[in-house]
């Protein structure tokens, strides 16, 4: 019987046990913490939006980095498996808009119990509280693991224990040092999935939300992202799903390289508002224009933009000249913002970066320098947009790392589904 490892006890690591165990192999999983998935239980505000029911196509068109790694991976162990997995163990499920899928109960807690029930009947032993410090090696690869409490053999070992982001719940690195060390490279790790800090001081209207905005971020001349959605002002600088997005994408430019462009009135062109402000200047022209904003902005956003046009919110409306509506216009259309910085990973939900994948197989997910160990999960290379993508990709590599890492002969590409 094939002896297999199972480093880390969270989403890739509990499917990655699972799938070995019902492989045939004996599989021990090692979780340095006091439980399992224990970023799972704050995953979706605790909701736990553990993946998106869509087609491969259009969930590889919401990976960030490592879509064509993982295309394959995506279609052997779909959203649709997961969800089928889950249910078929009784655990029921719904799904909310942007195609989002959560427990019915709202409960992460029940995710993580029906993962570790699926991986305990399968026949996999856990062990808490103990930590993995380093491979055991021999001529042909991985023979066994220490931790900080035994000595382990095992034929493979799979790799699990995430990136960096929420490092309270036990994701500070240790398997990026255990694959440095087994000599694979790791790119850079920053924050992914996060808020954004601002030059600008924008606590006088922090707790203000806008929808249907755009949120346009230019390196130079050219545009890095443009997207609509929902912005959230806060003591720091903004958030929101918005945000979040934009982080995403601009984790790995030097903040100084990049501009950032708020557009309050995407339906309306710069005529178009211009005529607007001029209808409310003339309807309301005996008002100050603190008054005249509160009709085009929420809360206190209007006085703001007031302040950085130049306009005293005291002046009335029909003391406004040409000028000064053309640069209230200007900064609706074209609101300036200074990026200083991403928020830490103590607030990212995902890691952006890890190990290479050009290092990594990307069919068995077996590492390509040392036999007998396998990748899968946040550890890896790869990270996507919000919306239950990046749980799912936890998933799929999990239950492909699993499977190769428990055969008696590596599947190279073949489809094993959990239900045949």
């Amino acid at each position: 019987m094939k002896r297999v490892v199972v480093i880390g006890g969270g989403a890739s690591g509990l499917m990655a046990a699972y799938r070995a165990a019902e492989n045939g192999s004996r599989v021990t999983l090692i979780e340095r913490n006091e439980k399992l998935g224990k970023k799972l239980y704050i995953t979706g505000k605790g909701r736990c939006n553990l993946t998106n029911d869509c087609l491969p196509e259009v969930f590889l068109q919401n990976v960030v980095r490592g879509e064509k790694f993982l295309s394959g991976i995506i279609r052997r162990f779909s959203p649709q498996d997961m969800m089928e997995l889950l249910r078929n163990r009784g655990l029921a499920l719904k799904t909310e808009r942007g195609q989002r899928v959560f427990p019915a109960s709202d409960h992460a807690s029940d995710v993580t119990r029906t993962l570790e029930a699926a991986a305990r009947e399968a026949g996999a032993e856990i062990r808490l509280n103990e930590r993995v410090v380093k491979f055991l090696r021999s001529e042909e690869g991985i023979s066994g693991v220490a931790t900080d409490r035994a000595e382990y053999t095992c034929d493979a070992a799979v790799l699990a224990t995430g990136g960096l982001s929420y490092p309270s719940t036990g994701s500070t690195g240790d398997g990026l040092a255990l694959a440095r060390e087994a000599g694979h490279t790791v790119t850079e790790c920053v924050p992914s999935l996060t808020g954004l800090r601002l030059k600008e001081d924008v606590s006088a209207i922090q707790g203000i939300s806008l929808k249907n905005v755009v949120l346009c971020a230019l390196r130079g001349n050219k545009t890095i992202s443009s997207r609509m959605g929902e912005l959230l002002f806060t003591h720091y600088g903004i958030s929101g799903p918005l945000v979040l997005s934009l982080s995403a994408e601009i984790n790995r430019i030097p903040m100084k390289e990049l501009s950032l462009f708020l557009d309050f009135k995407p339906a309306l062109d710069e005529e178009m508002l211009k005529n607007r402000l001029l209808r409310d200047l003339s309807a309301r022209k005996n008002e100050r224009m603190s008054s005249v904003m509160r009709g085009l902005l929420p809360g206190g956003l209007g006085g703001y933009v007031l302040e950085r046009s130049g306009i005293s919110a005291f002046s009335q409306a029909n003391a406004v000249t040409r000028e000064e509506r053309a640069r209230l216009v200007s900064l609706l259309k074209k609101f300036p913002l200074t990026p200083i910085g991403l928020r830490g990973f103590e607030e990212a939900i995902v890691t952006s970066g890890g190990v290479n994948l050009n290092e990594v197989n990307p069919r068995t997910l077996e590492s390509k320098l040392v036999k007998g160990l396998y990748f899968c999960g946040e550890v890896l290379d790869l990270d996507a947009y919000t919306g239950g993508f990046n749980l799912q990709i936890a998933f799929s590599t999990g239950y492909v790392a699993g499977e190769s890492a428990g055969a008696s002969e590596k599947p190279e590409g073949r489809r094993n589904r959990f239900h045949e």
